[in-house]
């Protein structure tokens, strides 16, 4: 008995029937053609054992190594092991798409600059380009410490390789597993004694920045961070806060009217 797989990367979708053994994945962008292809063994230990992912650029992952948690967890420690070398400081979360010609770009430059100058501590981001690398760079002409985790893969130009373009090899980690990252970009904006000075700043960007500002706010919210010794937390996005304030708050007054509505039932 065989089973459907479907899958769907960038603008192509492709459904096969298991029992032809070979599925096969394509994607059309303006940018280049990205194909992924399964070999599936008939049989499922062999599967288990042997089975991974064909990337179009020749490079394999071992399933059983992706869900080790050895794996992650001897990321995170290296995450940990990164941010006492080099000490905790402010978070940068914002986009990877915004280059040197956008607006926000200069503007994340020099608030990055004036922070670092400000508060004297390290500048940590992503390691990625768009306002990433901005920040990156106004902590440099701060003078201040810039530290980083970037992913192995990343979006634009800088996919191609898991080292950064400038940064020294001793200042950043490359992380494979994005739960490791995260671990990384929380730990280094908490304060564990009140002459660490922290704060994240969320720039605009995109799904992965909205991942990241709230996977911290819900830790803020329920005192797992910064309970004893807040944690600044500065949002450039205004519009979009505005909005999403003024949804909760719709979302609430709707509540309270389907509850009173309710109570009028008894």
């Amino acid at each position: 008995m065989g089973f459907a797989l479907l899958g769907s990367l960038g603008s192509f979708v492709s459904v096969r029937d298991s029992h032809h053994w070979n599925v096969r994945f394509q994607s059309f962008t303006l940018k280049e053609r990205f194909v992924v292809g399964f070999n599936l063994a008939k049989n499922f230990r062999a599967y288990k054992k042997f089975g991974r992912v064909s990337l179009c650029k020749s490079e394999f992952v071992d399933f059983e190594e992706r869900t080790s948690p050895n794996e992650v967890r001897k990321e995170i420690e290296q995450c940990y092991e990164l941010i006492h070398r080099l000490g905790r400081g402010v978070v940068y979360l914002g986009s990877s798409r915004m280059g040197p010609g956008h607006p926000h770009y200069s503007q994340t430059l020099e608030l990055a600059r004036e922070i670092a100058n400000l508060l004297d501590c390290t500048t940590w981001t992503g390691a990625g380009p768009g306002l990433m690398d901005a920040a990156i760079k106004g902590a440099q002409e701060a003078g201040k410490a810039v530290g980083g985790f970037k992913i192995g893969k990343e979006a634009g130009e800088w996919t191609t390789s898991k080292f950064h373009p400038y940064l020294p090899s001793e200042t950043y980690l490359t992380c494979r597993f994005f739960s490791a990252r995260k671990h990384g970009l929380v730990d280094a904006a908490v304060r564990s004694s009140s002459s660490d000075k922290t704060a994240v700043v969320a720039l605009p960007g995109g799904v992965g920045t909205l991942d990241e500002m709230f996977d911290i706010l819900a830790l803020i919210q329920l005192e797992r961070i910064g309970s004893e010794l807040p944690v600044p937390f500065i949002c450039t996005w205004q519009s979009f806060m505005i909005c999403h304030f003024r949804m909760n708050k719709s979302m609430e007054q709707k509540r309270e009217a389907h509850i009173n509505k309710s109570l009028k039932m008894f």
